[in-house]
Formats: C-alpha cells, structure tokens, sequence
C-alpha cells in the first residue's frame, strides 16, 4: 500500500508542473469584418497577435516567456503556404518546427527559449486585404464612369 501510495504521489509531482505552467488558450483575432479562433498553447503571456500582409505572416507578441514548447492551431484561411512549408522565426532566427494539418486547420510545434518577446510564422498566403466585393465593386464604378464618358455624359 505504502509503494502505491509513493508512487502516486512522484507521478503527480512530475505531472502538476507541466500542466501549470502552460494551458490552451484562445486568442480572437479580429481581421476587416471576420474573427479567427486562435488556439494556442505556451508557457508565456501573449500580448497581441496581428496579420502583415506585405510579409504574408502571423506575428506575435510575447513577454514573460519561459523555455517551452508552443504549439498554435490556426485556420488555413488566415495563412497558408505551398507544399505547407512555413518559416518560424523566434526573435528573428528561424527555427524547426512540426506541422499537423486536416482540411481547414494547421497545427504547428516549436521551442521557444527563455525571454522570447516576438514570434512570427511566414506563409506565402494571408487573408485577402480587400474582401472581394470590394474589388467588383470598385471595378463596376471604373466601368461606369468610362462608359458615361464615352457617351459624353461630362462636358
């Protein structure tokens, strides 16, 4: 009874620290008029998540930061990439990470160290800027304006 009882009590001890220091959390990123549910997991505070779409990529903010492992689940149709190769940069060096995917999500792994402050994964794909509405919509003003200006509607 008394070796069940230790042996308990050791697993607990190993088990407790790795689920208090990092837990599932979700960050809501809030792009034109959609949201993405960002899942993540890490032993750090994360400060802010944003699209740059000049650079195709998901960047991240962090402080606080522990050694840990962060794993982050987001949907394909915030940033893809061909042939599902991405780059992940920690504090601007690019490291190894692991990747798991299904039809609408990618899940991907990697280390990050001690003091951490900015995370950045690159893609070749990001949201679209402009909905594409938007882009119809601008095209059929420019049509308009052409047709009534060769039918002389302005003098």
């Amino acid at each position: 009874m008394r070796k069940i009882l230790i042996c308990g009590l050791f697993t607990s001890i190993l088990l407790i620290p790795q689920n208090v220091y990092s837990e599932e959390k979700t960050y809501v990123l809030a792009v034109d008029d959609h949201t993405f549910d960002i899942v993540y997991e890490v032993d750090a505070d994360v400060l802010a998540m944003a699209i740059d779409q000049e650079l195709t990529s998901l960047l991240i903010g962090l402080e606080n930061t522990k050694d840990s492992q962060f794993t982050i689940d987001f949907q394909k149709e915030i940033l893809s990439a061909e042939n599902d190769e991405f780059a992940v940069l920690v504090n601007g060096l690019e490291v190894e990470y692991e990747i798991f995917q299904d039809s609408s999500d990618y899940v991907l792994v990697f280390y990050v160290s001690e003091e951490t402050e900015e995370v950045e994964i690159i893609g070749t794909h990001v949201i679209p800027e402009f909905p594409v509405g938007v882009f119809f919509g601008l095209v059929l003003m420019t049509s308009v304006v052409l047709a009534m200006k060769k039918f002389h509607f302005f003098k």
